[in-house]
């Protein structure tokens, strides 16, 4: 099979910079528009990452192809594992299992605030008084932030596989499929990051959660600063198209 090598294109970068600023843009008016409770960065984190992928497939779809230099490649099919940042993949895949199973469990054990909403705090009895602190995660935040990462998820699946098959430079396909599986990050890493930070801030506002409690708060704690560093990562490596791959 023939496959060519495409030069770095001016308008690839636009694309790319033009997904970027699409998805502050449209970040900033979502969390504008949502009405507070913090349920609009839910929103708007996976509008953000969305449109930094559509950038960069937009950027591999307009990059002109070479008319000169044709060179051949092997037979055997190009996999989506092949391109994508091994490390970072493996972490992000960690943290979605994790975002998945604190999002269930935050659900199962939440009940409705004072103003009827499910799941947005947590409530304790003891000794005939009954405690309760939020914001909790529970169904009102877990249910958009499920929604979006199945979205996000699918979205940037269908990307990979798109510039995996596409002809051109291995080189480019790397650097394209790392800037994808970073904006999938944002939608896995930021939401963890929140979950774990407010569960464990709920957790310790609790005078009668005795001792299981506590330990659950003290491993949510750095869980949700590992999950913020591996978010700060995932936008650094899309502001920075060329960052060292991890």
């Amino acid at each position: 099979m023939l496959d060519t090598v495409p030069p770095a294109s001016r308008a690839d970068r636009y694309a790319h910079f033009g997904g970027l600023t699409a998805g502050v843009l449209l970040s900033l008016y979502l969390i504008d528009k949502s009405g507070g409770l913090g349920a609009g960065a839910l929103i708007a984190l996976p509008a953000f990452g969305l449109c930094a992928a559509a950038g960069v497939l937009l950027g591999a779809y307009i990059t002109a192809r070479p008319h000169g230099t044709v060179r051949t490649a092997a037979l055997a099919p190009r996999r989506i594992r092949d391109y994508v940042p091994p490390r970072l993949t493996v972490l992000l895949l960690i943290e979605a299992a994790l975002l998945i199973a604190l999002l269930a469990t935050a659900t199962a054990i939440g009940s409705p605030d004072d103003m009827g909403r499910a799941g947005r705090v947590l409530k304790m009895a003891c000794s005939g008084v009954t405690e309760s602190h939020g914001p909790w995660p529970g169904s009102f935040y877990a249910g958009p932030a499920l929604a979006s990462l199945a979205l996000g998820t699918g979205a940037c699946t269908y990307a990979l596989r798109h510039l995996t098959r596409r002809p051109g430079d291995d080189q480019a396909r790397r650097d394209r499929a790392q800037a994808i599986t970073a904006a999938w990050g944002l939608l896995v890493a930021a939401p963890l990051a929140g979950t774990a930070w407010s569960a464990a801030g709920s957790l310790r506002g609790l005078s009668c959660d005795g001792t299981l409690g506590s330990m659950a708060a003290w491993v949510l704690l750095p869980l949700s600063l590992v999950s913020l560093g591996t978010a700060i990562w995932c936008l650094y490596t899309l502001v920075v198209p060329k960052a060292p791959r991890w």
